[in-house]
């Protein structure tokens, strides 16, 4: 790459042998048993990290949206990390159905601290990790793979010689940290001496952790898939993914990682964590929606999840961020605003619920986003997006034949104000180019009676070109009779598309007519508003002779 050394400096991961992989096959077709790291994970990766009350706020939302598995802290790294976890206990924050979780090194000291921190907790995760990659052994603590191995069952030997002081029930999660960066025998070696320490009578989360994110999701999922296969006690497992987002591909390791064998996911709301970040749960939870399973959390207010996000982590959410960003539901594309207009269309009429709009892969309404927003205007817009806005906005229902017309003026307006514009602002057009009035050409009134035979005949009252007239008509229909008496007085046209709707219900409702009419061979556009339908229609006709 220009610019760039040689790549002499890096490196590409060799993968693993795998034979006849299987994860490529499989379709993720139940729901993770998801984890919560946003309180530990993402609250150690904050500018300001969260204070008491806003980890309270944060708990609360993760317990309203469903979470089983929360993780609130390392309660023996720091004293603000111990009074929260002793705050939730004591306060009886923690439902019945809650399992808290908190993390530990392989320490002795530590777990001793961990265990005074969760007394009188009814479910706890205690979540065990130390280092195996081979940097870390090397560069970090120097010491051997046996020597490793011995920092990990000593923990757990520590662990059980607290078990007789604890009365809830405790779980065991068992993290070889930096996963991804440790030979796969290794990992595997590792964690079954902590099984066999442990107890392989009972289950045993055993967390791989993506603690960096080094290579493509396929080789993580060859792992996930390679280390299942291959250990002596996968009945005592359950596997877990903790994927962070260095690549930018958290999420896509996860799911693919999910379909390699592991059934559990710790993540974080939006993201957050350390460098780039943790994975993604509401995306995971969302996509796993939109192929039609319940991803067993309630993101049915997402604006509300983002705001408690936002406050108590003091980073706000992308405006493309998937499904949650602000403009994630807006289309500003000429061609994809005239799509999503049609498919809103199609799916109010049809019988069936299944969500088939163009663009759109999820309902807005199933995360609390409207419709309102969901397209938006600029000089790159077209009409169906123009014509979607009047609907929406304002009730007008603009001709399909007259859409080019008013959509070619909106975009003269954007090109000239170059930034997006507002409902308002395509209102405001509308109104200038069809309903103002203009002195060449007034309608006042015009009074007709319907004869036996049908024909109509009218008067009309008008001021043309400065000039206060009445003058009579007869024709097919009160317009038909109001072209005549125009031509009377010397003005000539004839009418090519008419269309007519009432702009809201009851008897007070407004008419609103779209008259498209050619005048000295110039074709144009034009619209009336008024109570009475047939005055709507003549006013229509005035607003298109003003304009050509």
């Amino acid at each position: 790459m220009t610019g760039m050394k040689k790549q002499d400096k890096y490196q590409s991961h060799p993968g693993i042998e795998l034979q006849n992989r299987q994860w490529p096959n499989r379709k993720i077709e139940t729901t993770p048993t998801w984890c919560s790291v946003d309180l530990r994970d993402g609250n150690q990766a904050l500018v300001n990290p969260m204070t008491l009350e806003q980890k309270l706020e944060f708990f609360t939302l993760l317990v309203e949206m469903g979470f089983k598995e929360i993780e609130v802290g390392f309660p023996s790294a720091s004293e603000v990390e111990y009074q929260f976890c002793r705050t939730l206990i004591e306060q009886n924050h923690i439902p019945d159905d809650v399992t808290i979780q908190i993390l530990c090194q392989a320490r002795e000291h530590l777990i001793e601290r961990s265990f005074e921190a969760i007394q009188g907790a009814k479910n706890v995760i205690f979540h065990l990790y130390n280092s195996t990659s081979i940097a870390q052994r090397k560069i970090v603590f120097g010491k051997n793979k046996d020597e490793i191995t011995e920092i990990a069952t000593q923990g757990i030997k520590w662990i059980k010689s607290h078990l007789n002081e604890f009365n809830g029930t405790l779980t065991l999660q068992y993290s070889p940290e930096s996963f991804t960066g440790t030979e796969i025998e290794f990992s595997l070696s590792i964690c079954e001496a902590v099984i066999k320490e442990w107890g392989i009578d009972k289950k045993t989360i055993i967390n791989l952790p993506a603690t960096v994110e080094l290579f493509t999701p396929n080789i993580y999922a060859d792992m996930i898939e390679w280390f299942c296969r291959n250990t002596r006690y996968r009945e005592a497992m359950i596997i877990s993914l903790h994927t962070h987002n260095d690549r930018g591909t958290g999420v896509a390791a996860t799911e693919l990682g999910l379909m390699a064998g592991a059934t559990r996911v710790e993540g974080t709301l939006f993201g957050n964590g350390e460098r780039t970040g943790n994975v993604d749960i509401i995306t995971l939870a969302l996509n796993l929606y939109t192929q039609g399973i319940n991803p067993m959390l309630d993101i049915t207010n997402l604006p509300h999840i983002m705001s408690v996000s936002d406050r108590c982590t003091e980073i706000p959410v992308h405006v493309r961020h998937p499904y949650a960003g602000e403009l994630v539901y807006t289309a500003f594309s000429g061609s994809h605003q005239d799509a999503i207009k049609k498919g809103m269309a199609y799916q109010t009429q049809k019988s069936d619920p299944l969500w088939e709009v163009p663009y759109l892969p999820i309902d807005p309404t199933d995360v609390g986003r409207s419709y309102e927003a969901i397209i938006r205007l600029n000089s790159q817009s077209g009409k169906g997006g123009v014509a979607y806005i009047m609907e929406a906005e304002y009730g007008v229902q603009i001709p399909k034949a007259m859409q080019p017309e008013f959509g070619k003026i909106v975009q003269e307006f954007t090109d000239k104000k170059g930034k997006e514009i507002t409902a308002i602002d395509v209102w405001n057009t509308f109104e200038s180019t069809y309903l103002t009035p203009n002195p060449n050409f007034q309608f006042k009134s015009f009074k007709y009676n319907v004869n036996e035979d049908e024909t109509c005949e009218g008067e009309l009252h008008a001021i043309i070109n400065g000039k206060d007239l009445r003058q009579a008509g007869s024709g097919n229909g009160p317009l038909d009779a109001c072209k005549a008496a125009l031509n009377t007085i010397g003005v000539t046209l004839s009418v090519q598309a008419y269309h007519e709707h009432a702009l809201s219900q009851g008897s007070n409702s407004n008419a609103i007519a779209y008259v498209e009419i050619e005048k000295d061979g110039i074709k144009k556009w034009g619209a009336g508003i008024h109570s009475n339908i047939t005055n709507a229609g003549i006013k229509a006709i005035f607003s298109a002779l003003n304009r050509v």
